[in-house]
């Protein structure tokens, strides 16, 4: 996120992003993922089954930790607005943001969320542990239409990521997120985009190994 923004910045493009919310934004960095996190007492499972609910558990507790902090209202509910940027089902037509440029941060966290998963070296070897983890929180879910209740198993998972990225993560990341991305191409704006590049090297080895598949069976 940070390397996004910083691209912006370079460009030019108005309305700048201030220190203080390029600050909050790095906190909504930090605490994006804390609703993974389990409370005392609670020893069932592992923070996994927290899938579903974690953005919203994420903000309850960014909200308290900054309250403790002595962080303002105004400056909490920023962080809580960006955090809800992040999830797969985020629904950012309904997130009060408070101006233009918490948007923005907003949605530069929710851009960079995506890519940094799909663009890791080792996206493809830990799919079958997401898969375990979404199997965890299908169990716990109350709800039973939820994105993660969808898949059969680990290969079911792993065969569906190709077009779960083209049909789903490129739009949102062009269209929702309003093409943020293109800040991370190097040169701005028409260089290669590390992040695209390394997530097209993981979806073509998704491909080539189900279509081995494919082929010996």
């Amino acid at each position: 996120m940070a390397r996004l923004l910083h691209g912006r910045d370079r460009a030019k493009i108005e309305p700048r992003v201030t220190r203080h919310l390029l600050e909050l934004g790095l906190l909504a960095i930090l605490l994006h993922d804390t609703g993974y996190l389990k409370k005392r007492g609670d020893n069932e499972g592992t923070g996994a089954k927290y899938t579903v609910t974690h953005v919203l558990r994420s903000a309850a507790f960014a909200a308290e930790l900054l309250s403790e902090k002595g962080y303002n209202s105004h400056d909490a509910q920023a962080v809580q607005n960006m955090i809800h940027c992040t999830g797969v089902n985020a629904k950012l037509d309904g997130i009060p943001f408070q101006n233009e440029i918490e948007r923005i941060v907003g949605f530069a966290l929710g851009t960079a969320d995506l890519l940094g998963q799909m663009a890791a070296e080792d996206y493809v070897e830990k799919l079958p542990v997401l898969y375990s983890e979404f199997a965890e929180a299908a169990a716990f879910a109350e709800q039973t239409d939820q994105f993660i209740t969808s898949f059969g198993s680990a290969s079911d998972l792993m065969s569906r990521t190709p077009i779960f990225w083209e049909n789903y993560v490129r739009k949102k990341l062009a269209n929702d997120f309003c093409g943020l991305y293109r800040f991370l191409n190097i040169p701005y704006p028409d260089g290669p985009n590390f992040y695209l590049q390394r997530i097209e090297v993981n979806m073509a080895k998704l491909k080539a190994r189900f279509a081995k598949a494919t082929v010996s069976s």
